[in-house]
C-alpha cells in the first residue's frame, strides 16, 4: 500500500479525518457545526466539515455513508459517492437525508460521513460504428442473474 501526501486546511475544532483501524478504507468526516442540528424525516441538509484539501492531479476524494449511522439513525448521504475533483479548494461539505420516520440530531462533532481517496483514470473517445460483440452483449437490469 503506497501512501500519498495531501495538504489540508482545518477550520474545524475537531481532530484531522484519519483511518479508524489498520484495514480501514475511509476516514471519517465530521460536522463542524456550532449546535446541534435536528433533520425532519426525508429532509437534507448539508453540513460543513471545515476541511479544505489540495488533492494531487490524478486524484480524488470520494464522500460516502457512514454504516453505521444508516442502520441505527437512518440518515445518509445523497449524491453518493460524492466526488471532490482534484482542482477543488473549498470547503468540504456533507449532504445528509434523514430516511428515517423520526427527526435525528447531528452534534457537532458527529461522525458523518467517510472520505476515501482514489486514483482516477482519464478517458479518450474513440468514436467507432460497431463494438465487440460479447456474451452478455445487450442484456441488462438484471440479466445476468436470470436462468
Amino acid at each position: 500500500m503506497s501512501l500519498i501526501e495531501i495538504k489540508i486546511i482545518n477550520h474545524s475544532a475537531n481532530p484531522l479525518p484519519e483511518y479508524a483501524t489498520e484495514g480501514s478504507s475511509g476516514m471519517d468526516i465530521r460536522a463542524s457545526i456550532p449546535a446541534a442540528q435536528t433533520i425532519q424525516p426525508f429532509e437534507r441538509v448539508l453540513i460543513p466539515s471545515g476541511l479544505f484539501i489540495e488533492l494531487p492531479e490524478g486524484y480524488e476524494a470520494q464522500i460516502r455513508p457512514r454504516s453505521g449511522l444508516a442502520l441505527k439513525q437512518g440518515i445518509t448521504c445523497l449524491n453518493t459517492p460524492g466526488t471532490i475533483d482534484a482542482d477543488y479548494r473549498g470547503e468540504i461539505k456533507i449532504i445528509l437525508i434523514n430516511l428515517s420516520q423520526q427527526e435525528q440530531i447531528i452534534q457537532p462533532g458527529d461522525r458523518i460521513a467517510q472520505m476515501i481517496i482514489q486514483r482516477v483514470e482519464k478517458a479518450k473517445w474513440k468514436q467507432v460504428e460497431e463494438l465487440e460483440v460479447t456474451s452478455r452483449n445487450a442484456g441488462g437490469f438484471g440479466h445476468t442473474g436470470q436462468q
